[in-house]
């Protein structure tokens, strides 16, 4: 291993590649992930999220390319000689073992070997961490499903690690009891300061626990940014529709001028969109998705109460309305646009009465709630 650059990202994939026979995990990484982030990797089963995380760890080494951590390159550097630790989706725990020893397996392999007391210390810094002072003698079987999640956190964390990976650590936890150990997570990773890596294929556990998000599919980084980033500015239709709802409309690209481009959509209408504040704009005849956030859709019985800068208004019909709380979300269906949703917050409907199924009502969006998106990639 090379000397290390206290300065680098802590961890770093340099034209990665990665093959398992004739199947291509992953295909020309580049990314650095920086030091005391929060880094979630998201995607589909297959796009190649947990083979990044495992490259990092250790247990599988690059076919092409470098990685380095700290500065180093740890290209065909085992997993025990890395400062990382791996919390897995199952835990991993041993059941013959009881909470300490559990937790105290990796100090006592390390070399030179440590003095119990040492060894005890750490074990109790770590349970106290995770909030299990006083478990030390319980066995695994007697741990509820976020406790023995708990157990495993303190594992790795035991170790003072320089990076925690954590692949879909949450998965077999209820819905209530992930919520809650997402917080967690979170409060320990900024009051430790050490860098979490997370493989997740839950967009909102990724987006509401994250620094950065890497969107990934078929072996390739998609985009990278920031939760509100990759929300407000999908680079395509795939990130778009991965991260949060959208609606989609395809069409194309008629005409750019005056801040805004012109689209024709396939089902014959033509409307306006705003250029984004980049300024980017996409060609003429470039096939575009027209996506369209469903809290962005306004609804109302009255076309007076519609944005003054709509895209576009048009009467749909209600075909279902799901009440959620702090919003009511609704299918709607117009001849032309087809099936779509909306979402109306509490306070809106409070002045203007929930809308029924099978009721028509006036829809419209604003120029700049429309982001127009490449469809081709």
């Amino acid at each position: 291993m090379d000397v290390p650059d206290s300065s680098a990202p802590v961890a770093s994939f340099q034209q990665v590649w990665k093959r398992f026979g004739d199947i291509v995990a992953a295909r020309d990484l580049n990314l650095d992930v920086r030091s005391g982030e929060f880094l979630s990797f998201l995607g589909p089963s297959g796009c190649g999220k947990t083979t990044m995380l495992r490259m990092i760890a250790g247990f599988e080494q690059p076919s092409e390319g470098d990685i380095y951590l700290h500065g180093s390159r740890v290209n065909g550097v085992p997993a025990h000689k890395r400062r990382v630790n791996m919390v897995f989706q199952h835990y991993a725990l041993f059941p013959h073992l009881n909470i300490a020893r559990n937790v105290a397996y990796g100090l006592k392999q390390a070399k030179p070997r440590l003095a119990k007391n040492v060894i005890d210390e750490r074990v109790d810094e770590a349970l106290d961490l995770v909030q299990l002072g006083g478990y030390q003698q319980r066995r695994i079987w007697e741990l509820s499903g976020g406790q023995q999640q708990r157990v495993a956190l303190a594992r790795a964390l035991v170790n003072k690690p320089e990076v925690l990976l954590l692949d879909e650590p949450l998965a077999a936890l209820d819905r209530k009891l992930r919520r809650e150990m997402q917080i967690e997570l979170q409060n320990l990773q900024r009051n430790l300061g050490i860098t979490f890596v997370l493989v997740t294929h839950d967009q909102e556990e990724a987006l509401s626990m994250s620094d950065r998000v890497c969107i990934m599919r078929d072996g390739e980084i998609v985009q990278v940014g920031s939760p509100r980033e990759l929300y407000d500015n999908p680079v395509n239709r795939y990130v778009a529709d991965f991260v949060g709802k959208s609606n989609f409309f395809d069409g194309v690209v008629e005409s750019t001028g005056d801040g805004r481009q012109a689209v024709k959509l396939e089902n014959g209408q033509s409307l306006d969109v705003d250029l984004p504040t980049t300024g980017d704009s996409m060609a003429n005849g470039h096939q575009v998705a027209l996506s369209v956030r469903p809290e962005q859709i306004v609804l109302a019985r009255d076309p007076a109460r519609l944005p003054d800068d709509a895209a576009i208004v048009i009467e749909a019909e209600v075909r279902n309305r799901i009440f959620l709380g702090e919003h009511t979300e609704y299918l709607l269906h117009d001849d032309a646009f087809g099936e779509f949703l909306a979402l109306a917050p509490r306070q809106v409907e409070a002045s203007e009465t929930p809308f029924e199924v099978d009721e028509k009502v006036y829809v419209g969006w604003s120029r700049a709630a429309a982001l127009l998106l490449d469809n081709t990639t």
